[in-house]
C-alpha cells in the first residue's frame, strides 16, 4: 500500500518539484534519473540505495508499503512502484517529477545518433588524400580509441576542414596564416582552437614523433609539412657558408672569411635572391658538431649547416640556394634521425650520406642509449637498419665527433 499524500517526508509536505531536494527522495530520484536515461525511459527496472538513511528508508517504506529494517545495508525499489506512488500522492508520474528540474536524456538514442555521426566523420576521413597511408590510419585509430572522435561529433567540429587541411599538405613553405586563409578562409584557424590540435596530432603521426611540448618543437613540426608559423623564428645555423645576393649574402661571405658561425632567419633569406657559392656542403644535426668544427678548424672548416633537429624551412631554403652542390648529410643514429636522412636523400638529388653506415654505427653502439620508437628503413645501407634493430642502441652525433672533424679537415685539404 502506498503512503497517503503529505507523508513523503517526516514532518512536512512537498510539491513534485520540491521532492528532488528532500533528504528522503534526493538520492532515489537521482538513481531513477540515471536508470531512465540509460534505458530510454523504461520503468521496468529496479534501483538500489546503499547505506540508506532513515529518511530514505521511510520514503521507500511509504512507496512499497513494506517494512524495511533500520539495519538494512541496501534498499531496492522498482521504478513502477515509484511511478505509481507519485501518481497516487501527487497526480504526476516519475518522469514528470524528474523533468520538472531538468530534461531527461535518452542515452540510447543519443548513442545511436553519435554512432551515425561518427560513421559520417569516418567516411569523410576515408576520402582524404592520405587515407591509404599507415600514419593516417594510425591517427584515425588513435582518435577513436581515446574518445576524441566522439568529442568531435558532440561539439560539431567540421571534420571535413581537418581533412581538407591534411589534403593540402605538405605545403610549399607557405606562411601559416596565408595557408589557413587559402584552405579554410580563416587566417587564425591553425593558431588556435580544436582544429589546430587535430591537425597537429596528425602531422605528429605523419612524422612518427611525439606531440610537441613547447613552442620550438611545434614550430619544427609545422615546418616539417611546409608551413611557416613565423619566418623570424625559422632559422638555420651555418659555419663558413659563402653566398652572393644582397645584404645577407654579403654577411654570410664575410662570416665565412672570418670563420664565425651565424644564424640566418627565413625572413632574411627571402629579402633577396641568394646563391650559395661552394661545391660541397656538410649537414649535421647537433650544434655540438658545428661548435667543434669551428674550434678545431675555424675559417678553414668546409661549409657546414646545422639543422638542430628537424630541418626548418630556413634550412631547406638555404640548401635550395646551393645550386647543385654536393650535400653530405647526416643525423643521429636513432629512428628519427634515420627518417630525416632518408627524407633528405629523397628531397635533394645531390645529397649523399655522411658517416651514416653500419660501419660508422657499430663501433659506437656499445655505449649508446636505448633505441626507442618505430624502426625505419635505411635504403642507402640496409645493414645499418638491421644493425640498429639488432643492437637496440641509439648513437648521437657527439660520439662520432673525432671522425666527423677528421672528415672536415680532410675535405678542406682537398
Amino acid at each position: 500500500m502506498s503512503a497517503q499524500p503529505g507523508r513523503d517526508r517526516p514532518g512536512g509536505h512537498g510539491s513534485p518539484a520540491e521532492l528532488v531536494e528532500q533528504p528522503g527522495w534526493r538520492r532515489l530520484l537521482k538513481a531513477a534519473r540515471r536508470s531512465l536515461e540509460r534505458t530510454g525511459g523504461r520503468l521496468d527496472a529496479t534501483v538500489t540505495l546503499a547505506a540508506p538513511t532513515d529518511d530514505e528508508r521511510l520514503v521507500i517504506i511509504g512507496i512499497t508499503g513494506t517494512h524495511r529494517s533500520a539495519s538494512a545495508a541496501r534498499l531496492s525499489v522498482r521504478l513502477t512502484e515509484v511511478d505509481e506512488h507519485l501518481r497516487a500522492a501527487h497526480g504526476v508520474g516519475l518522469a514528470d517529477v524528474l523533468t520538472a528540474t531538468a530534461p531527461l536524456r535518452n542515452r540510447p538514442a543519443e548513442l545511436k545518433r553519435e554512432a551515425v555521426a561518427r560513421d559520417a566523420v569516418l567516411a569523410v576521413a576515408h576520402n582524404g588524400r592520405h587515407a591509404s597511408t599507415a600514419w593516417y590510419a594510425e591517427w584515425l585509430d588513435g582518435l577513436r580509441r581515446d574518445g576524441t572522435l566522439t568529442r568531435v561529433v558532440r561539439t560539431g567540429l567540421p571534420f571535413e576542414d581537418v581533412v581538407g587541411v591534411l589534403d593540402a599538405l605538405p605545403a610549399a613553405d607557405e606562411p601559416m596564416p596565408v595557408f589557413a586563409d587559402r584552405v579554410l578562409d580563416d587566417t587564425k584557424a591553425l593558431t588556435e582552437g580544436p582544429l589546430r590540435g587535430l591537425v597537429l596530432r596528425a602531422v605528429a603521426a605523419w612524422h612518427q614523433t611525439a606531440l610537441p611540448v613547447h613552442g620550438e618543437q611545434e614550430r619544427a613540426l609545422w615546418e616539417s609539412v611546409g608551413l611557416v608559423p613565423d619566418d623570424l623564428a625559422s632559422q638555420v645555423l651555418v659555419l663558413n657558408v659563402p653566398a652572393t645576393g644582397g645584404l645577407v649574402g654579403r654577411w654570410m661571405t664575410e662570416a665565412a672569411q672570418a670563420g664565425v658561425p651565424m644564424r640566418v632567419t627565413l625572413h632574411q633569406l627571402r629579402l633577396a635572391p641568394l646563391t650559395v657559392t661552394c661545391d660541397e656542403v656538410y649537414v649535421c644535426e647537433n650544434p655540438a658538431v658545428l661548435r667543434a668544427a669551428n674550434a678545431a678548424l675555424g675559417a678553414q672548416a668546409p661549409p657546414l649547416i646545422c639543422t638542430e633537429g628537424v630541418p626548418s624551412v630556413a634550412v631547406h631554403t638555404l640548401l635550395r640556394a646551393a645550386c647543385g652542390a654536393v650535400i653530405r648529410w647526416r643525423n643521429d643514429f636513432d629512428w628519427t634521425g634515420i627518417r630525416l636522412t632518408a627524407a633528405a636523400l629523397q628531397r635533394y638529388p645531390s645529397a649523399v650520406p655522411w658517416r651514416m653506415t653500419a660501419a660508422d654505427y657499430l663501433p659506437a653502439a656499445g655505449t649508446g642509449t636505448a633505441l626507442l620508437g618505430t624502426p625505419a628503413g635505411t635504403p642507402w645501407d640496409e645493414s645499418l637498419g638491421e644493425s640498429m634493430r639488432r643492437t637496440g642502441r641509439a648513437v648521437m652525433e657527439e660520439r662520432l665527433l673525432d671522425r666527423l672533424i677528421a672528415d672536415l679537415r680532410t675535405a678542406e685539404a682537398r
